[in-house]
């Protein structure tokens, strides 16, 4: 059971209340993007359910609370890709993704031939196969954020945690990326919790979206029903058209100001 639930969870730093209040359901195998402005408490979120910041409330994968698991057992049900992940300097690409088996590893730790296929295939897919041998710290933003993404790729986690996946990323990866994770979730029912701040390319891949103001949720329900030009214009400040795509979700489009300056003289 790849299932996620959140129930009364709330978040501080220090006296700061960043989420509040938050109760989510996410079904085994569903998308679900995490919008909302800037602060909204969308990255606190994950790394809440990673067990990296505590948390007030309960958080269950699976029907068991995280709390109760330990690291490799969490590391084996959850993996989680930062927008800035910690990468350790002078590490090989393939060395770096092979981290991605340590849940795996035997008592010894010692990497096998299953583990080094493992790695060999998920470097393929991201293109990353021909950098395998290329220091972290000789890659470009957006080779690193695609070897950030293929470590937590390797965990093989039901469930993956995403913080911006495309972030760096030009529009012709972004799209790999993307339809790399969502091939996963249909071949190996992989559940995903991204928080997406480009509301189009949520808006064509997330299930459902849940839409953070302040550490409160707003809004909850499909692309069609969260992505709507009220809500984007109260609670995003910004004036957009909101469109929907042939069969492929909706495109969020903003309108230049000059362009609403226009049409008030019309």
């Amino acid at each position: 059971m790849n299932d996620v639930a959140l129930r009364g969870v709330g978040i501080g730093y220090g006296s700061e209340l960043v989420v509040s209040g938050l109760n989510l359901e996410i079904g085994s195998g569903e998308w679900l993007a995490l919008i909302g402005p800037n602060g909204a408490g969308k990255t606190t979120i994950l790394r809440a359910i990673a067990r990296l910041v505590p948390y007030q409330g309960e958080i269950r994968i699976g029907g068991l609370a995280v709390t109760g698991m330990t690291g490799p057992e969490l590391a084996r049900r959850v993996a989680l890709v930062m927008q800035q992940p910690h990468m350790p300097e002078g590490m090989s690409v393939s060395q770096y993704v092979l981290l991605g088996r340590s849940p795996h590893l035997s008592y010894f730790g010692r990497e096998g031939r299953r583990d080094h296929q493992v790695v060999a295939g998920i470097l393929e897919r991201l293109a990353l196969d021909r950098l395998a041998a290329r220091p972290l710290d000789h890659l470009s933003g957006g080779e690193r954020q695609r070897a950030a993404i293929a470590r937590a790729l390797a965990q093989q986690a039901p469930v993956l945690l995403v913080d911006e996946p495309t972030s760096s990323l030009d529009v012709g990866r972004q799209q790999e990326v993307l339809e790399l994770i969502d091939e996963l979730r249909a071949e190996q029912g992989l559940t995903v919790i991204a928080a997406m701040h480009d509301l189009t390319l949520a808006g064509q891949y997330a299930d459902r979206m849940a839409l953070l103001v302040g550490g409160n949720l707003v809004a909850m329900g499909t692309p069609a029903e969260v992505l709507t030009e009220p809500a984007i214009a109260d609670h995003y400040q910004a004036q957009v058209r909101v469109m929907q795509m042939n069969g492929s979700g909706r495109a969020v489009i903003p309108i230049r100001a000059h362009a609403l300056r226009r049409a008030g003289d019309e």
